[in-house]
C-alpha cells in the first residue's frame, strides 16, 4: 500500500492561508504546468536573460570601488608602470579594482564578458525571431521591445566601455562627441552641454555613469519584464512538426521540466562567461594607460557591436558635405554615425508592418516558418548581416591594410564597393539556395527520399528505391505555406475591372512589392505525400506492379 507525501504542516498552513486571501492556488497549477516548445533555439533569448542577470550582479559589486570623477590624481597604487603619473580618479579607481580588490579583476572581466554575450545573444536570439517569422501578428509588440531592447543594450555598452577614462575608451567618447557635432543647429550645444564645456570637459564620466547604472538598466529591465510578460500571455511560437498548429503547443511544462532545464542553463552560461574571463583577458586598461586628448594608438577597435559604425566612418567619402546658410551639414560623419543606425534601427522595426503589409496576411501566427519557405524575408536578413559584418571589417582597414601589406586607401576603395555589392549578391544567392531547397522538399514530400537500395527492373534498368519519410518530415516538408498577397488578388474584380485604388501610386507600390515578394516561389498545391515503397519510373513501375 503506497503511502502519500504531503508537504509539512507548517508549509501547508502557510499555503492553506495565503491561497485563502488571494487564490492563487489554480493559478499558480496552471501556470507551472504551462507548455514550453522544446527546441535549442529558443534557448538564445534564455542566454540573453541570464548574461543580464550576470551583469547586473557583477555591476553592482564595481561600483563599490569605482570613481565616476575626472577630477587630476597621481597615481600611487601597485602597479609599478603607471606610478607618478597623472590621471583621473575614474581611471586609478579602476586600476584599483584590477590590482588591489581580491577578485577585483576577475569580476571586472566577468562584467565585460558577460556585456559582449548579452548583446550577441540578442542579436542571435533576434535573428531567430526575424528568420522564422515569430514578429507576425499577434508579437508585433514584442518585437518592438526586443528591437529596444537592443539599442539600449548598444548604447549602454558604449557608455560602460568608456567609463574607465582609458586611452581606447577616451578616443570612442570622442568619436561620440564627433557624431553628436555633426547633428544640423543643435550639435554643439548637445556636445556642450553633455561635457559641460569644450571636449572632454570634467562631467562626462559622471554623467555616463548615472546613465549606465541607473536609468538605462532600470528601462532595460522594465522592457525585459514586460517582453517576458507578453511572451507569458501569449506563448512561444514553435517549429512545424506532428501535432502543432497555430493552436495547440507540444512541449514540456514548466514544472519541473523546463524550470529544472532553465536552472541549468543558467550555471552553464555562467561557467562559461566566468571561464572565458578567467582564461581569456579582455580590455587590460592597465596597458594601455589613461587618456589625454594629445594621444592616440592605432590597431585598437571598440566592442565588435559597435564595430560597424566604427567601419562606416572609415569608409564613407565627404563627397556629399554642404552648408546651408552659413551651417556645415558633415553627410560624411553624419550619415555613418546616425544615418546608418537610424535605417537599422528603423527597419527592424517596421519590417513586420511592411510585410503584413506587403502580404495583407493579419492572421495570427503561433508556428514559426522554415526560413528556406521565405525567400525574400530570409534574403534580405542575410543581406543586411552582411553589411552589417562588411561595415564591421571595415573598421580593421587598417590592420588589414598593414597584415596584408595593401595599401591603406585601397582598402577603403574596396570596402565601398563590397557594401553596396555585398548585400545585393548576398540576397540573390540567398534567395536561389531558399527556392533550391524548396524544390528539393518537394520532391521529397511527393517521392519520398532515397534509400540507397538498388532494384533491377523486368526491362533490365536499375532503379533506386524510395522509401516513405518519417511522418515528423512529412508534417514538417507540408507545412510551407502559400506565400500570396492580397495586393495581387485585388487587381480585378469578378468583371474584370480594375480596382482603382490599385491605380494609385500607393497601390502600384504595393502591388509591385508583392510581386516581388510572392515571384518564383516554389508551390505545394497538389502535392501528395509519398507513401509506401516508390520506383521513380512510373511505366516500368506499372508493369512490374501488374506482374506480380
Amino acid at each position: 500500500m503506497s503511502k502519500t507525501t504531503q508537504a509539512p504542516k507548517a508549509l501547508r498552513g502557510v499555503g492553506n492561508f495565503i491561497d485563502d486571501r488571494f487564490h492563487l492556488a489554480k493559478t499558480g497549477e496552471k501556470n507551472l504546468r504551462k507548455v514550453f516548445p522544446n527546441h535549442w533555439s529558443f534557448m538564445l533569448g534564455e542566454i540573453a536573460l541570464y548574461s543580464f542577470i550576470i551583469l547586473l550582479v557583477s555591476g553592482v559589486f564595481l561600483t563599490l570601488w569605482f570613481k565616476p570623477s575626472m577630477v587630476e590624481v597621481i597615481y600611487d597604487g601597485s602597479y609599478e608602470r603607471l606610478q607618478g603619473v597623472p590621471m583621473s580618479e575614474a581611471y586609478a579607481s579602476t586600476l584599483f579594482i584590477d590590482f588591489e580588490v581580491r577578485g577585483g579583476f576577475l569580476v571586472r572581466q566577468i562584467h565585460h564578458w558577460a556585456a559582449l554575450i548579452f548583446v550577441a545573444s540578442l542579436v542571435v536570439h533576434m535573428l531567430r525571431v526575424f528568420f522564422t517569422g515569430a514578429f507576425r501578428k499577434p508579437r508585433e509588440i514584442n518585437w518592438l521591445i526586443g528591437v529596444a531592447i537592443f539599442m539600449l543594450a548598444m548604447i549602454e555598452g558604449l557608455f560602460g566601455y568608456s567609463l574607465p577614462d582609458d586611452l581606447p575608451s577616451g578616443m570612442g567618447v570622442r568619436i561620440l562627441q564627433g557624431v553628436i557635432l555633426a547633428v544640423p543647429l543643435v550639435g554643439t550645444y548637445i556636445s556642450m552641454f553633455l561635457f559641460g564645456g569644450e571636449f572632454p570637459g570634467e562631467d562626462i564620466i559622471t554623467r555616463l555613469y548615472m546613465l549606465h547604472v541607473l536609468a538605462i538598466p532600470a528601462l532595460l529591465l522594465g522592457l525585459i519584464v514586460a517582453h517576458f510578460m507578453i511572451l507569458w500571455h501569449q506563448k512561444h511560437t514553435q517549429y512545424p512538426g506532428p501535432g502543432r498548429t497555430d493552436k495547440t503547443v507540444v512541449g514540456t511544462p514548466m514544472f519541473p521540466g523546463f524550470a529544472v532545464k532553465a536552472g541549468g542553463f543558467f550555471f552553464f552560461t555562467f561557467a562559461v562567461i566566468a571561464g572565458l574571463s578567467a582564461f581569456v583577458q579582455i580590455n587590460p586598461i592597465h596597458l594601455f594607460g589613461p587618456f589625454t586628448p594629445t594621444s592616440i594608438t592605432s590597431g585598437l577597435q571598440p566592442d565588435w557591436y559597435m564595430g560597424f559604425m566604427e567601419g562606416a566612418l572609415r569608409i564613407f567619402p565627404n563627397w556629399f558635405d554642404f552648408s546651408i546658410f552659413g551651417y556645415a551639414v558633415p553627410m560624411g560623419v553624419l550619415v555613418p554615425g546616425l544615418g546608418i543606425m537610424g535605417v537599422v534601427f528603423g527597419g527592424l522595426a517596421l519590417w513586420p508592418f511592411i510585410e503584413q503589409w506587403i502580404t495583407g496576411d493579419k492572421r495570427a501566427r503561433n508556428v514559426a516558418d522554415r526560413p528556406r519557405n521565405a525567400p525574400v524575408r530570409t534574403g534580405v536578413g542575410v543581406a543586411m548581416i552582411t553589411f552589417y559584418g562588411l561595415c564591421w571589417l571595415a573598421g580593421s582597414n587598417d590592420i588589414l591594410s598593414e597584415t596584408f601589406s595593401i595599401n591603406l586607401y585601397l582598402t577603403t576603395y574596396i570596402f565601398r564597393v563590397l557594401v553596396i555589392l555585398g548585400p545585393i549578391v548576398a540576397f540573390m544567392v540567398t534567395k536561389r539556395i531558399c527556392l533550391g531547397l524548396q524544390r528539393r522538399d518537394r520532391d521529397t514530400l511527393e517521392h519520398g527520399y532515397e534509400s540507397g537500395t538498388i532494384r533491377q527492373l523486368p526491362s533490365g534498368e536499375f532503379i533506386e528505391v524510395h522509401k516513405e519519410s518519417s511522418e515528423e518530415t512529412t508534417d514538417v516538408l507540408a507545412s510551407k505555406p502559400v506565400i500570396t498577397s492580397t495586393a495581387l488578388a485585388d487587381e480585378v474584380d469578378d468583371k474584370g475591372v480594375e480596382n482603382p485604388a490599385a491605380r494609385k501610386g500607393k497601390g502600384r507600390l504595393r502591388r509591385a512589392l508583392a510581386h516581388w515578394y510572392t515571384k518564383d516561389n516554389v508551390s505545394f498545391e497538389g502535392v501528395e505525400p509519398h507513401s509506401g515503397h516508390h520506383l521513380h519510373h512510373s511505366k516500368d513501375v506499372e508493369k512490374e506492379s501488374a506482374a506480380h
